[in-house]
């Protein structure tokens, strides 16, 4: 039987992250079992598999909002109960109160419902005396603390392979991108061939997106992570990189509408043409050859090894023809600033 959509995530979460979870939750169940015997320690459970996020600093975060939400849902719970009593309708109007009281001081969704849903299982599970509610939160801190340490000491998970998947599918991309314009400015294009190329071009900006979003979450997965220093270097490489190809990314796009736009089957008889089209697959190279640092990028070419193409002086144009000139002298305006931002990189 297939889920649906809506209740499925777009991938699996690591095994390992699994397995902590189940050993925080287990831990905390038998610790605050033996520390607190009359009383299911449901509270401490919950804490521990709540905390062990994917990163120890997402851990920190977790951890304060669950403890905020069961000190302050514990409070209003043993108040309200202490003036009301313990009938059932007691129990709706602490989580009226909890919800407005996390309205009022603006608290995070997650911490909002974390006072309400404390409120309600101390007055449906326990009752309103002072050392019960201290017992619960002596409890939620001893599952907090468990999940911290278990999510801190079993191979916190640092976030650098899918970084430097992304940014190496973004080099691949790019760097293809200026060889497919520079194989349209060499031969006659028909519409549908300009319309494919600026689709495939427009993919870039996702890409780009989706590349600067891992390699933040890969930085946020080194705060407080003891394995930090091992990948901090390469996690910085990698940003200083993505920065540098953010531009060319937006100066190739640019290029291709430009073409895009202003296409005439001459276009390709231009003498500045061929020379621009040789600078764009140089570029290309260049690019590969800055992305080396992501294992699935390929290879640079074996024409010029490891040696970056973009060396030699930028080309000198002829002027061109009068229904040409805004279109060659877009691209040679593009095409200096991505020299420059290779250059650069370098």
């Amino acid at each position: 039987m297939r889920l649906p959509a809506a209740i499925r995530a777009s991938q699996r979460s690591p095994l390992l992250q699994v397995v902590k979870s189940a050993a925080a939750t287990i831990a905390a169940w038998l610790i605050a079992g033996w520390v607190f015997p009359s009383q299911l320690p449901v509270f401490a459970a919950i804490a521990a598999l709540l905390v062990v996020q994917p990163s120890v600093n997402q851990s920190l975060s977790k951890a304060l909002e669950r403890s905020i939400g069961v000190i302050a849902g514990v409070v209003i719970a043993v108040g309200l109960g202490l003036l009301f009593g313990r009938s059932s309708w007691v129990v709706l109007l602490a989580i009226v109160v909890a919800m407005l009281i996390a309205w009022v001081f603006r608290t995070s969704p997650g911490t909002g419902n974390q006072i309400a849903i404390s409120a309600m299982l101390v007055l449906a599970l326990g009752s309103t005396s002072a050392e019960y509610a201290l017992a619960r939160i002596v409890e939620t801190l001893i599952g907090v603390v468990i999940g911290i340490v278990v999510n801190a000491l079993i191979v916190p998970p640092v976030l650098v392979a899918p970084a430097r998947r992304d940014l190496g599918l973004l080099g691949r991309e790019l760097a293809a991108s200026l060889d497919r314009l520079a194989d349209a400015l060499s031969a006659p294009q028909t519409p549908a061939m300009r319309q494919e190329l600026m689709v495939e071009v427009r993919l870039l900006r996702p890409m780009k997106d989706a590349a600067e979003a891992s390699i933040a979450a890969g930085e946020e997965s080194l705060t407080l992570n003891p394995r930090r220093s091992a990948h901090r270097a390469e996690l910085q490489e990698m940003r200083a990189l993505v920065d540098r190809l953010a531009p060319i990314v937006t100066q190739t796009i640019g290029m291709t509408r430009a073409f895009f736009d202003r296409y005439d089957d001459s276009i390709s008889d231009e003498p500045a043409v061929a020379a621009i089209a040789e600078q764009l697959r140089r570029a290309g190279h260049d690019v590969r050859l800055a992305v080396q640092i992501a294992d699935v990028a390929p290879e640079p070419e074996t024409l010029t090894s490891a040696i970056p193409a973009l060396t030699a002086p930028l080309l000198v144009a002829r002027a061109p023809s009068s229904q040409h000139w805004v279109l060659i002298g877009s691209l040679l305006e593009d095409l200096r600033r991505i020299r420059g931002g290779l250059l650069d990189a370098e």
